[in-house]
Order: C-alpha cells, then structure tokens, then sequence
C-alpha cells in the first residue's frame, strides 16, 4: 500500500496510537491504578465526574452585594475600609474596594441596601439605591473559586473543582463538585472563609486605668512555607502547624511584640487553658490562633523566641509554630494558610442546595453506560449488515466508528475532562452520526455503479464529503452556543459531540473513504494508480 496516496489511514493509526498512550499510560506508570478521580480500579487514564464516581455538589451564591459606579481613585482605601465597616458594623474584611471596577462590596448578610447605601452617602459617595446590585463582582467570584479550587487541592479531594454558573434569571452561582466525598467533608472545608489571624491580647494602661486591647497582628497572607498539621510530640505536646512569615510581616510582627511588651513582663504571662474559654475576660499577654473569628488556641510568649525577637534573630529566621486544641483544627488551619482566606461565604444555608450520590449507585452507572454504548454500537451494526449484506464495506464502517469512539476517549484523558452521564450520551450521539455519515460515503460510491476507477471514486467521495462536511458545520454552529452558556449538563453533551464531528470529518471518515477505496478498486486499477 502506498503510504503518500493513503496518509489519511496513517494519520488513524497515530492518532490511535496517541489515544492508546492516553488511555493507558497512567496504568502502566502506576503500576495499574490508574489515573483520575475515579478511584484506584481504574484500568485507564480517565477521570470520572459525579454521576460516575458519586460524591457531592454544592451549588449556592455568594454573600453580598455591590455599589458602582463608585469612584475610588483619589481615596484612602484604608480609611475608607475602616469608616465603612464602622459605620455598617462589620469587620474590615467584610468591605471589598474594587478601584478598578470603580465598585464597593460588603459581605454580610446582616447589611441591608439601606443601611450599605446610607453607609456610603456619609462617606462622601454619591451613591442611590438603584446603583446597588446583590451579589459581588466578577474579580471576587474568580477569587472565591481559584481559593476553593486550591482548598479541595490542599484538603486531599482528588478530582473536585469549583466553577461559577449563570442561572436563566441572570444569577451567578458557584458549584463546587467533589467525588468520592460525602457533605459533610465538602462543607467542613467549604463552608467558611478560613481568615486566620494572630491576635495580641494585652494590657493597656492609660490614665492610670488598665484596660485590655486586643489588636490582629497575623493574617494568611503574612505566611509562608506552611508545613502540614502534626500530631502532637515530646517537643510539642499539642497539634501543631510549621509556619514561616513573609520579610515584612516578620519585622511588623516582632516589632509589636516588643511594643506591647510580650517580650519583656509578657514572657510566659498567660492562663492559656482560661483564655482559650475566655478570651475576652483573661489577664495577661495572650497569643491568640484565631480561625473565622473563633478562639481556636491561647499561646503565651517563650522566653527563648523573646530573645531571640530582641536581637534580631526571630527577623533573620521568622519560623516558629502554631498550635490547636486537636487535629481537626490543625489540619483545617494549615489547609487555610496554604490555600487563602475566602473573599466571601457561599450563601449554603439560605439559598443553597447540596446534592449527594452514593459510589455504590455511581458504579451502576458507569457500568449501564457501558452496556448501553455496547448496545448502540452493535444495533448499528445489525442496521449496516442487513443494509449491506457485504463484510467488505461493514466491518470497515463499523470499525471505524469504533475508532472514532476510541480517540473521543482519548481526548477525554487528554485533557482531564471528568465523565458524567451527559458526555456519555455525547458519545452515543457520536456513534449514530458517525455512522450515518459513513452509510452516506457508502450510499454514494456504491449505488452508483461499478467503481471502475480510481477518478470515478475520488469524484463519488467528494460529493458525499461535501454533505457530510455541510451536516458537520450545521452541527458544530447549532452546539457551540451551549458550549459557553452555563446549562449544566448540556455543555458536556455539546463539548463531547462537537469533538466527536471534527475528529470524524478530519480523521476517521477520511480514513474510512481510503479504506473503502482500497476495498473497491481492482488490484490492476490500485497499481495503476500508484
């Protein structure tokens, strides 16, 4: 066979060969447990989404609402953060300033409009009630889903991502999709912002009055090199954290310290067991670990990290650890230091829904998808044989489809697209328009007459490329709109078949007219021609 006069079979073969390696590589790597969310039976490289895998999803707004057109250009974002969350009674972290978008955000559910737009006139923003609109901006969804997206990472749910989704009324939602997981892991690490701070609590004498002051020194952004959370040792008889600061936070940190006199009367000058339960009312200098504004453990200040503060070592070398009353608290806090703080909560309780599906119901699944696509296959097949009657032009039809099948697969792998029902019925989709394309190439070469040349087949098989070609285009136009309109389910189905059409019109159905015409033509005809 003349490999220049049928590269198109060629280019099957390889791209056959590059979806077998796809497919099969993580297995053999692995040492046979596959790659991808599905679990370690897998025999192939394919990840597996929540209708084939089971696990949770989690669909739910997020908290808050924003003004804008705002202009914030000649202010003091910090002024204005501070004034704004007095004024609403809130923390500062609850008031978003996007100068860029010239909008203000506030992330409460106990803000009302009223109360965000009067908030706003008292300081100086001219601002009506027409120009607050519920939700947040689009650059804090992308950073809620970015923080969730490294928190499912760090948290050790392989395979779960979180996106955004518009709702048919315009509403933007974020779904967080894990497998293998049931709720109430996905919602313990989901759930909250993870804002973790150092607080220092201390002693603050004015007019001879001692009152005490309780001033955040530490939040997630101030750390770096965040080790995971250990069990508790000789050494360090708690559940800890490792941690390092950044340059800055290291020098601010250790220059508070001093001031506030940890260093000094505040060494080792905190009942830590009565300001864990207490923080507000407990005397002396504490150290606070505080994760989503709860008190999770009570520190004081060694002796040795004092000194070490005094003489500049703690700034040359800003490690040191963090403790927590249990495991659960330790691996949660390393998880929030590593993965970030949440700009907002997703609104789960009020406006949420949460949707969990057994492994067990999930592995039906996968395996009646299997049977299925077996299924449609072999009708097809029945359908062709008696259309035909010819193993000649069947087998090649038929195998050809199967291949078709097989590089969608290999796509699949490829690019880490996580298979749920609606890709499968993408793929049986794919089957039936496959063949159908095939049954026209068929149609046209051979109702037509004894093939008795080479030119007399080219012209047949280009005129039927032409429909086949003109049905693809259709196809492709008619999908792609769902491929970018958050539908769900469709834009899987959508993302399968317009794959499927072009990998058919560039690849298999080329393919399968050279195979057709090697069959046809005469032995004297093919050497004729080559």
């Amino acid at each position: 066979m003349n490999i220049r006069d049928n590269w198109r079979i060629v280019l099957l073969v390889l791209f056959t060969i590059a979806s077998t390696a796809l497919l099969f590589a993580p297995m053999v790597a692995g040492g046979g447990g596959g790659g991808g969310s599905g679990g370690g039976n897998q025999v192939v490289g394919l990840d597996y989404g929540l209708e084939l895998s089971g696990g949770t999803r989690i669909r739910a707004p997020l908290i808050g609402m924003h003004a804008e057109p705002v202009d914030l250009q000649n202010e003091s974002l910090t002024d204005v953060r501070s004034d704004l969350a007095g004024d609403l009674g809130v923390s500062q972290t609850d008031i978003g300033l996007r100068p860029q978008e010239r909008a203000i955000e506030v992330y409460s559910k106990n803000v009302s409009e009223s109360a965000f737009v009067s908030a706003l006139n008292d300081n100086g923003f001219d601002v009506t009630a027409d120009d607050v609109d519920r939700g947040v901006t689009a650059p804090t969804r992308d950073s809620v889903v970015d923080t969730l997206n490294n928190k499912i990472n760090q948290g050790g749910l392989t395979g779960g991502q979180a996106r955004t989704t518009t709702s048919g009324t315009g509403e933007t939602f974020v779904i967080v999709e894990v497998p293998n997981a049931n709720r109430t892991e996905v919602l313990d690490l989901i759930e909250d912002r993870g804002q973790v701070e150092i607080v220092a609590h201390f002693p603050d004498q004015r007019d001879g009055n001692t009152t005490y002051r309780d001033v955040s020194l530490l939040t997630n952004d101030d750390f770096t090199n965040v080790g995971s959370a250990r069990q508790p040792s000789q050494q360090q008889p708690q559940p800890h954290v490792s941690v390092s600061l950044t340059d800055e936070a290291a020098r601010n940190y250790s220059n508070a310290m001093q001031q506030f006199g940890f260093t000094g009367p505040g060494v080792a000058n905190c009942p830590t067991q009565y300001a864990r339960n207490n923080p507000d009312d407990a005397e002396g200098y504490c150290l606070y670990t505080v994760l989503d504004d709860r008190v999770v453990y009570a520190a004081q200040m060694s002796r040795g990290l004092a000194q070490n503060m005094e003489t500049g070592d703690f700034v040359r070398g800003p490690t040191f650890v963090m403790t927590t009353t249990n495991m659960s608290e330790a691996q949660q806090l390393s998880i929030n230091l590593k993965a970030g703080a949440l700009t907002t909560e997703l609104d789960i309780e009020d406006r949420g829904t949460t949707y969990f599906l057994q492994p067990a119901l999930a592995q039906d699944f996968k395996f009646f998808s299997l049977v299925t696509g077996l299924v449609a296959w072999l009708a097809v097949s029945g359908v062709v044989f008696v259309r035909y009657g010819s193993p000649r032009v069947a087998v090649p039809m038929l195998a050809t489809a199967a291949a078709e099948v097989f590089l969608l697969l290999g796509f699949a792998a490829g690019v880490g697209l996580a298979l749920d029902l609606s890709h499968i019925a993408g793929f049986i989709a794919v089957i039936g328009t496959g063949v159908d394309d095939l049954i026209i190439i068929a149609d046209e070469i051979l109702q037509q007459g004894k093939v008795a040349t080479g030119r007399v087949f080219q012209n047949r098989f280009r005129k039927a490329f032409w429909v086949i070609g003109a049905a693809a285009a259709t196809t492709i136009i008619a999908m792609s709109p769902l491929t970018v309109v958050s539908l769900g389910d469709l834009t899987g189905f959508a993302i399968v078949t317009i794959v499927g059409v072009l990998l058919g019109v560039l690849v298999t159905r080329p393919a399968y007219g050279d195979v057709l015409r090697y069959l046809m033509l005469s032995e004297e005809e093919r050497s004729r021609e080559e």
